[in-house]
């Protein structure tokens, strides 16, 4: 296994990155970047070349270079002189074209029809804000995999307004799951587990342990290279039904639980060896980004995990926030939250959705009909931002300023290339993050703006990995891998899901994309979660996609070497979706108010931060303190019903 610039695989598929190596060619021979073709006049404003097609290009995606340089100047106190776009006055200009931008378009186009002029503007060289899609190319066939948003979290739990959007644009769940009920079971009934890898570094020994947990805990653990007395302490963890709260009723344990972190309860009152806090490292990295010592204990006990079976405690209610978006972030009963439909899983994830939003809203430029085509489709990205349409989106363009010129007109201003233009309009929703509207909307007052910085957005990476076939993990019997000491701590191949006349392949012989999420806490340091983020994030931003590389081949090379595992034979490509600001900060008690994380009262900064401005309305997933697709629904809902109520 070698650490080195994947540019130089045999394998590679060939694709010029865009600012960074994907080019235009000139009649004089030479190549340079779309940006500095705008800078130099030699594309119109909105004017994208010929082969602009981001979904391919692999090596750092997610916050690519090129979709933040602007901001950082910005934040940094750099400044630019706007010139009139010479466009006429928008109905609406939307500030991000993730799925809440694109949903607050056709929101809005739903109620004032679909002559309402509408500009969509984004920083990145692609729109679904975290809700992209990579394609691998091998052999003339296509590879898909969700370079950010995964997955529709329990869909029959929805909204009216967010699952009304999906029946609109044409996903039907019946349909889905009729023609997809073996996805979850295909690669269990080939007889393939969940594994857990132990790693050297953090537990003495590389030992890959296949379907641990399955039978018993202590069979499981003592296949593990933990020492005695840890593997007895894990044994204990599960089996004894110890009260180590006696004289506490159950609200008084409940309440000592919510300030308590899952490692000091573990650490601190069950007495366990430390290292066995590291087999839980992973647990909530999906949901939270962070470990056991930055989220409360409570939040592990009401998701079915060890060491309370003794305590006097009672579940929440059973509807307790139950019209918040998403899994309610460890606040929810286990099983209560397995309830109804399972997971939605797309071949690119949450793409498919804001592919459809782009299909219903910009005509022609995504052919097809419906959820099943719209997989495969080639979409046409030259067909974005013309002049005629009704609705246009605008990439590679950072709004730097948002003002009201007026009671019935704003302005908005932002750099496309070197320069910098304005347009007007008469509302603008602000569906960005909720880290840059302080910077770009002067007019919002001090407490509201300390209410938007409140929440710290968590850094993950999404890792698409293509390879030549799975017969590893078949003669290794994985289908996935826990690995609690890694950066890539999660790992798994697709979902077998077909749609349309896409299908990911079912014979271990065939290529097929692995999915490898890694994320970047910063454990045991005395850092509660928003700390974390920000430390978190610093070091991602630190790290080359050489070293994220290295990391895959080391990792893969690690559990999978013993079965026939080759990095250099078998990795065909590899995209890393960069993600320094990716879930919304959800509350816990741990380091939030209580109130705040099991109530929705209006003293949430999600709520203080997310009130509308005049003809200047919010919406994106921070609004609603949930990372979850429903929630970016409904906050753009709510957005342009404020515009609405104000017309």
């Amino acid at each position: 296994m070698k650490k080195y610039n994947l540019g130089k695989n045999k394998h590679q598929l060939s694709r010029r990155d865009f600012l960074n190596g994907c080019a235009i060619s000139l009649a004089a021979g030479t190549a340079i970047s779309p940006m500095d073709a705008l800078s130099q006049g030699l594309l119109g404003q909105n004017t994208l070349p010929s082969d602009y097609y981001p979904p391919s290009l692999q090596r750092l995606r997610g916050s690519h270079e090129g979709s933040f340089e602007v901001a950082h100047g910005f934040r940094d106190g750099q400044r630019w002189q706007a010139v009139d776009s010479g466009e006429r006055e928008y109905d609406l200009v939307v500030v991000g074209a993730g799925i809440s931008g694109l949903s607050a378009a056709y929101f809005y186009r739903k109620q004032h029809g679909p002559d309402s002029r509408i500009l969509i503007i984004d920083n990145h060289d692609d729109f679904g804000g975290h809700a992209k899609r990579n394609e691998f190319w091998h052999e003339g066939r296509m590879y898909l995999v969700n370079g950010g948003t995964l997955n529709v979290e329990a869909p029959s739990q929805y909204s009216t307004v967010a699952a009304g959007l999906l029946w609109e644009l044409g996903i039907d769940r019946t349909r889905y799951f009729e023609k997809n009920r073996d996805m979850f079971s295909f690669y269990r009934d080939m007889g393939l587990r969940s594994s857990m890898f132990f790693d050297r570094e953090n537990f003495g020994d590389d030992k890959l342990v296949v379907d641990y947990k399955a039978e018993s805990i202590r069979d499981s653990i003592a296949k593990s290279p933990l020492n005695e007395k840890a593997q007895d302490d894990v044994v204990r963890l599960y089996e004894t039904k110890e009260n180590y709260f006696p004289g506490l009723n159950a609200k008084e344990t409940r309440e000592r639980l919510s300030h308590m972190s899952y490692h000091d309860y573990l650490v601190e009152v069950v007495k366990c060896d430390p290292v066995v806090v590291k087999l839980f490292q992973a647990s909530f990295h999906g949901s939270f980004v962070v470990g056991p010592d930055a989220i409360p204990a409570i939040y592990f006990r009401d998701n079915g995990y060890p060491g309370f079976a003794g305590l006097t405690l009672e579940d929440l209610p059973p509807n307790l926030l139950a019209n918040e978006a998403g899994g309610q972030h460890g606040r929810e009963n286990a099983e209560r939250a397995r309830e109804g439909d399972p997971d939605m899983y797309f071949p690119d994830g949450n793409a498919t959705i804001t592919r459809l939003l782009v299909r219903s809203l910009v005509p022609g430029a995504v052919p097809g009909e419906d959820m099943d085509d719209v997989v495969s489709a080639v979409l046409d990205y030259q067909k974005l931002d013309r002049n005629q349409n009704a609705c246009r989106i605008r990439l590679n363009s950072f709004v730097t300023d948002v003002r009201h010129l007026n009671n019935s007109q704003v302005q908005i201003s932002y750099v496309l290339g070197d320069q910098a233009y304005s347009v007007k309009s008469k509302n603008v929703v602000l569906a960005c993050w909720n880290t840059m509207i302080p910077y770009i909307c002067p007019e919002i007052s001090s407490d509201q703006k300390e209410a938007l910085a409140y929440g710290v957005k968590s850094p993950l990476v999404y890792s698409g990995v293509l390879l030549a076939n799975w017969r590893s993990f078949v003669d290794a019997g994985i289908s996935g891998v826990t690995a609690p000491g890694k950066k890539f701590s999660r790992s798994s191949l697709q979902a077998s899901v077909t749609m349309g006349d896409y299908t990911t392949n079912r014979s271990p012989d065939d290529p097929i994309v692995l999915r490898m999420s890694a994320y970047f806490d910063v454990p045991n340091q005395g850092l509660n979660r928003r700390e974390q983020h920000l430390a978190g994030r610093n070091e991602m931003l630190a790290t080359s996609f050489n070293d994220f590389e290295f990391m895959i081949r080391d990792k893969l090379t690690r559990v999978l070497g013993s079965s026939g595992f080759d990095d250099e034979r078998d990795i065909l490509g590899i995209t890393v979706n960069r993600w320094p600001h990716g879930y919304s900060y959800s509350y816990n008690p741990l380091s939030d108010s209580e109130e705040w994380a099991y109530t929705t009262t209006d003293e949430r900064p999600c709520v203080v931060g997310r009130q509308s401005l005049g003809r200047i309305a919010i919406a994106n997933a921070d609004a609603s303190a949930s990372p979850h697709t429903d929630a970016s629904i409904n906050e753009a809902y709510r957005a342009v019903s404020e515009l609405l109520e104000k017309a």
